[in-house]
């Protein structure tokens, strides 16, 4: 294992709240899964600058990818069970099937976009190349970390963004929230 992923789970081990996610994710039995994006690298950037692990987290993201159902209603009942097994963790939990995305994607932030094939292939087009993050617990106990564009970026602060599918406009935005409460982040500009 690499330096970085183990002071990734190191890191992560470290807090609380994200060692439970994802420890109780294990249990929710989703199949393919990941605890991903800001809370994960939020928790990071803290241990790197000295705050609270919690500081400047505002959800949890636990995305899963079921193609064979794409329903509504099959994603509730994912999200109802998540919100049970996670009631006294500090933040929402955000359940998102990441086969079903195309299907409101665009109605939402006005980009077609073509079916995700695999859950990796989704969390390849997050923001940025730091956030591009997911990690989950197998059944053994091992980590499973996910991050297509590395950890450099994350262990470093710097804010790179992901061009497959954000816009100028929503990375600046992005920029902008995080730069308010972590000043030391190094900004790559579009």
């Amino acid at each position: 294992m690499d330096n970085d992923r183990h002071q990734l789970i190191l890191i992560m081990e470290r807090s609380e709240f994200l060692r439970e996610t994802l420890h109780r994710s294990k249990a929710l039995e989703l199949g393919t899964y990941f605890v991903g994006a800001g809370c994960i690298t939020q928790t990071v950037w803290n241990h790197l600058t000295g705050r609270p692990l919690t500081y400047g987290i505002s959800d949890i993201d636990l995305v899963y990818f079921d193609a064979a159902n794409l329903s509504f209603e099959e994603e509730d009942k994912w999200i109802k069970k998540a919100s049970l097994s996670f009631n006294d963790i500090p933040f929402p939990v955000d359940v998102k099937n990441q086969a079903r995305v195309h299907l409101w994607y665009e109605s939402k932030f006005g980009i077609k976009l073509n079916p995700y094939r695999s859950l990796e292939e989704a969390i390849s087009t997050w923001p940025t190349t730091a956030t591009a993050l997911g990690a989950r617990v197998e059944q053994n106990g091992d980590y499973r970390i996910y991050a297509p564009f590395g950890l450099e970026d994350l262990f470093t602060l710097t804010l790179r963004p992901n061009k497959k599918l954000i816009t100028e406009d929503v990375y600046d935005q992005k920029v902008e929230k995080w730069r308010s409460k972590w000043p030391e982040l190094k900004v790559i500009e579009w």
